[in-house]
Order: C-alpha cells, then structure tokens, then sequence
C-alpha cells in the first residue's frame, strides 16, 4: 500500500507544479507574463524615444498583450499619440488608453 501513496503523492505534486504555471482568465502563465513583460519594456522605450512624448508620467501595464497605459500629459493630442505609439509596438493586441490631460 505504501508504494501505491507515495506514487499518488509524486503524482498530485507533479500536478500542482504544472498548473501552477497554468494560465487563467485572471492570470497570465509563467510564458505570458514574460511576453507581457517585454511588451511593457518595449512600449516605455518607444513612448521615450518619440520626441513628441519623452513622458516620465506615463505608467505602462500589459497583461495577455492588452497595453494599458495611465498617468498625465500636457495636452489631448499627446493622449491620442501615445495610443498610437504603443499601439504600433510588436506584440501589442489592444491598448487602454487611461491618460489624463493635467
């Protein structure tokens, strides 16, 4: 009988490993989180890298490839650019744009 719990415990372990890195509607795998990351590094640098943003203030968040970015600029037309600008990131599949005029 021992034998046959301690497979059942490799068993359960094994499982619980793996679906811990599972991906849910509320959290993204160990794969997606990375991929989110990137996005996220690649959508700050090109919002510092165009000139007509250069923005500190803005916040950039990714999760499953929805770009979500917060925080103020100056004026309407830089909320609209910087919608532009990440939208036009690789890997980017949709952007909330929570930007605030100050």
């Amino acid at each position: 009988m021992n034998k046959y719990v301690g497979v059942l415990l490799v068993a359960l372990a094994s499982g619980l490993a793996l679906s811990s890195c599972a991906e849910t509607p509320t959290s993204a795998s160990t794969g997606g989180y990375i991929d989110d990351s990137a996005i996220t590094g690649k959508v700050k640098n090109a919002i510092l890298q165009d000139s007509d943003l250069k923005v500190m203030q803005i916040h950039v968040k990714t999760f499953k490839g929805t770009v979500q970015l917060s925080g103020f600029v100056d004026t309407p037309r830089m909320v609209a650019h910087a919608g532009t600008v990440a939208n036009q990131v690789n890997g980017v599949v949709s952007v909330k744009n929570d930007l605030l005029v100050k």
